[in-house]
């Protein structure tokens, strides 16, 4: 993003109002590479095909904000890259990776995650050093530092499935290994705004994990950790917070966390959204991803995007989608809700 879109990004996400709603996606490589038509080897492998790519979206899209823009990323693959994970590779698609931890008494042999020299993470701070000089003379930023959440973390080295029955079943050392996970999350986020240096204001987590819990798990292995990131970080920050499964039994309780931002699923309205979190959060969506902005015609995402905003009232929002671009959004569908971010400011503008 550039360094104005920073700071609109920036205003409204600290409680700021403007005469309009900026529009602000979430792009990586999910979508990027399709978009650009290039390899996802490439893409990952190749610092100009990476630097070219995520240029063109930016200029193709000038009136979008990109979040968290300039990322460099290998799919999920960073994080349980450092932990151990085996990571797989495609040319088509983002990689995957296989859970290592057998059982819970294997958190006593994991040892603290070095982001300067273990897996992927070590690549990827390479690559900011060697590029920031290089997008900040092409006139953006890189505001942000980004990682996976803790419990997400502990999902790569268990598996979905055993750490839900980890939950039930023997939650003391399920905490021990969220201490872990929060820990790494931590050090990792540290790790890139040093490599980056001073453009970075703000953090992202993005953690889908806690959307599969009660309200009282979530309370119990979620909203502790999650403080303790925010706590960790300078309170200026601009936080942001990613989770678009089902976080309605607990969206009450994300105000209190320390994130500016919340990107929700498209399955929670906006206005239940709102009148759950109150004024304490920007809301960052809520277009349906997937069966509009994927599949729908550009005239039904508009519709959509026109609902989200009357329905918000235009107030401590970001036009978006509920969760990342999607591979294979069209980019007509993305330029119908930049039209209808102008179309509501117009008639906003109109009716004072």
């Amino acid at each position: 993003m550039r360094p104005d879109q920073w700071n609109t990004f920036k205003h409204v996400a600290k409680g700021g109002h403007l005469d309009r709603v900026p529009m602000a996606l979430i792009v990586d490589s999910p979508w990027i590479p399709g978009f650009a038509g290039v390899d996802h080897l490439d893409y990952y492998l190749d610092p100009e095909t990476w630097f070219r790519a995520n240029l063109r979206v930016a200029r193709e899209f000038p009136d979008v904000i990109p979040v968290p823009s300039w990322w460099i990323e290998y799919g999920m693959a960073i994080e349980p890259s450092a932990l151990g994970n085996r990571i797989h590779f495609w040319a088509d698609q983002p990689p995957g990776q296989s859970p290592m931890l057998g059982t819970l008494d294997d958190i006593e042999r994991l040892s603290p995650v070095n982001p300067q020299t273990d897996g992927l993470m070590a690549f990827a701070l390479r690559l900011y050093r060697m590029q920031k000089v290089r997008i900040l003379d092409a006139g953006y930023t890189i505001p942000l530092a980004t990682a996976r959440g803790p419990l997400c973390l502990a999902s790569y080295l268990r598996g979905v499935t055993e750490l839900m029955m980890d939950l039930i079943e023997d939650p003391e050392p399920v905490h021990r290994l969220l201490s872990f996970t929060t820990e790494t999350v931590i050090r990792w986020l540290q790790a890139q705004a040093e490599a980056i240096g001073d453009t970075v204001e703000g953090i992202f987590l993005l953690d889908d994990i806690p959307g599969m819990l009660s309200r009282q798990a979530y309370l119990e292995f979620a909203d502790p950790y999650l403080r303790q990131i925010c706590a960790a970080f300078p309170a200026d920050w601009v936080k942001i917070y990613h989770n678009d499964a089902n976080i309605r039994p607990f969206l009450a309780d994300l105000g209190g966390c320390g994130f500016d931002v919340l990107n929700w699923t498209h399955n929670i309205d906006v206005r239940e959204a709102r009148e759950k979190l109150g004024d304490t959060v920007c809301l960052m969506g809520n277009v349906a991803p997937l069966d509009l902005g994927v599949r729908g015609t550009p005239e039904a995402v508009r519709q959509a995007a026109r609902e989200v905003l009357s329905k918000s009232g235009g107030k401590r929002i970001l036009l978006s989608v509920g969760g990342g671009v999607s591979p294979g959004m069209p980019c007509d569908n993305i330029l119908a809700m930049v039209e209808a971010a102008r179309d509501f400011e117009a008639e906003t503008v109109a009716n004072t």
